[in-house]
């Protein structure tokens, strides 16, 4: 049994088979897609249809499918849906749709900072009574948004996310996702890979977010590595990262996540590798990141 929620991302249009179905609006792949997750282990399916660097999407085209789309995948399978996208239009019109009587309680992802509709959305949230991620990467400002820096801005923002959830729209904790941000390990010279991990086991020192969940996009992680090594890496992250308090997870089912054990090479590497990102006196966070790259491109 998995230690964590996974959330399965293969109906985003980021991966062929997702594409292909949009484009043939072919509802029985989509089918497809939710059942072959669903009995891979997924306890949600993260339904994204918006557009990607390839493929351009147009609002209307996704809210004219939503009616058909929907029914569609709860037909196939009663696992959850997570709603993944910016707009609050597009969460407006599926929750509209979505039958609470054949599946349980959705996710909304995501709310943030920067959300043109950040009020609207959280109407949404306590009206249709969702779960929720709200995503930790920015942070609240006197100007509205700003991009987190640092562990301490994550938890801020975190802390900020939470006590709006609980004020606005009835949450309780275990009803909140915080997802805060994950970068690829081979191109990190930010040093946002550390800063996500810190933040976590600052949220999780915090009794006052005691029942708070903790998500990541694990894709993220390996992007840019080869494909062979990526499901290693991957596991290697989720191993430092449950172990910091991460407890949910958006990821492919049909990689065979799970946690390792410390000795284990990926493991290693990729500990080495996120020293390595941390800065040294007199070394800039650029220069820990190009470290921090090396070492990850010992395991190709």
């Amino acid at each position: 049994m998995r230690p964590f929620k996974l959330i399965g991302e293969l109906m985003n249009n980021s991966f062929a088979r997702a594409a292909r179905a949009w484009k043939n609006r072919d509802l029985s792949a989509y089918q497809n897609l939710a059942k072959l997750q669903a009995d891979l282990g997924a306890n949600y399916l993260t339904l994204n249809i918006d557009g990607t660097q390839s493929m351009m999407v147009k609002p209307q085209e996704m809210y004219d499918f939503l009616p058909e789309l929907i029914p569609a995948i709860q037909e196939a399978t009663s696992i959850p849906i997570s709603f993944d996208n910016p707009s609050y239009e597009f969460h407006r019109r599926a929750l509209e749709v979505y039958d609470r009587s054949k599946s349980d309680r959705p996710i909304l992802n995501s709310v943030a900072a920067s959300r043109p509709q950040l009020d609207e959305m959280l109407e949404l949230v306590a009206e249709y009574d969702t779960l929720v991620i709200g995503m930790a990467s920015e942070k609240f400002t006197t100007e509205g948004s700003a991009q987190c820096l640092s562990a301490d801005d994550v938890y801020g923002a975190a802390q900020d996310l939470a006590q709006l959830l609980l004020d606005k729209t009835n949450r309780k904790y275990d009803q909140i996702i915080i997802d805060p941000g994950l970068a690829p390990v081979g191109a990190d010279t930010y040093g946002l890979v550390n800063m996500g991990l810190d933040a976590i086991r600052l949220i999780r020192s915090n009794p006052d977010l005691d029942g708070v969940h903790i998500s990541v996009g694990l894709t993220n992680f390996s992007f840019g590595t080869p494909k062979e090594i990526r499901e290693g890496l991957e596991s290697a992250f989720l191993t430092l990262a449950v172990d910091a308090g991460l407890d949910f997870v958006l990821g492919n089912p049909e990689k065979n996540l799970q946690l390792l054990d410390r000795d284990d090479r990926y493991v290693q590497i990729v500990s080495e590798a996120l020293e390595c990102g941390r800065p040294a006196e007199g070394e800039t966070q650029e220069d820990a990141g190009f470290c921090q790259a090396a070492k990850i491109m010992e395991l190709f």
